[in-house]
């Protein structure tokens, strides 16, 4: 009994140290925080014995479901300095809750591996993207009312796959249309939170009569995770958004890219 115990405090703690690195992350980057959580949580499921079947879709679900409390408070703290603008996420938002239930329901009958592979493909690119700064040019104006609706569907199903908030895929996309960096940011952090709850109730419904899950699952969200993940993230995502007009993140930015460098290769070899 005292070892059960023992093992489930340090699992809890590990969900709130995790949840408090995605939280600043989300804040700092107006990522989400997802690109760290599924990886640290495919590692945790398989050590604690999880079905390798479903563990896989366990992570992303679990990690979509954490970045609705990581984004609130993000988005909170932008809101509070000006920076989200809303005019783009409301029609962004349309596109997104559409592309987020087709984005989940694509992941779902993907087989485990393969879909650690294709998340380890992901963080590849995004480690090159952050490592050398490789941000679109603003190039062009935003679009209309339907081109944002396309472009937040697009990016609200890579987003469900992969099981995060999309911020990685929104904020280059805003800054290649002219947005300033510190509002591509703020309104990719807005964006997240209808990208984490279309994407986390599809993961709940497909996963929901699912046999090999572990107990406490509510489909594919893992409710320990949740808890732990998200209790720390509320708080941590704050002071990320304030370090992010404040602070330039290039060396943060580059160990970041060195840490998902190494958590995409041990993905895909």
């Amino acid at each position: 009994m005292r070892a059960l115990f023992s093992g489930v405090a340090m699992e809890f703690v590990l969900y709130l140290l995790l949840g408090a690195a995605a939280g600043v992350l989300a804040g700092l980057f107006g990522v989400g925080g997802g690109i760290i959580i599924v990886p640290v949580l495919v590692f945790s499921f398989t050590a604690q014995g999880f079905a390798p079947e479903v563990l896989t879709q366990l992570a992303v679900g679990t990690s979509l479901a954490t970045i609705i409390f990581t984004s609130v408070n993000a988005v909170l703290e932008h809101h509070r300095r000006g920076a989200v603008v809303w005019s783009i996420v409301r029609w962004m938002s349309l596109g997104i809750l559409l592309g987020a239930g087709f984005g989940a329901l694509t992941a779902a009958p993907i087989k485990g591996p393969l879909l650690q592979q294709i998340i380890g493909v992901f963080a590849l690119v995004i480690a090159v993207q952050m490592a050398f700064g490789l941000q679109p040019k603003a190039a062009a104006p935003l679009p209309g009312k339907f081109g944002l609706s396309a472009a937040g569907g697009v990016i609200g199903w890579a987003s469900a796959i992969f099981g995060i908030g999309g911020g990685s895929l929104s904020v280059p996309f805003l800054s290649w249309r002219s947005v300033p960096m510190q509002q591509a940011v703020a309104t990719s952090s807005a964006c997240g939170f209808p990208i984490a709850t279309a994407s986390a109730l599809s993961f709940m419904l497909i996963g929901w009569h699912n046999p090999q899950l572990p107990a406490l699952s509510v489909g594919f969200v893992y409710l320990p995770a949740l808890v732990g993940i998200a209790f720390t993230s509320m708080f941590t995502a704050r002071i990320g958004a304030r370090l992010a007009h404040k602070l330039s993140p290039r060396l943060l930015k580059r160990l970041f890219a060195l840490l998902l460098f190494c958590v995409g290769l041990n993905f895909l070899f």
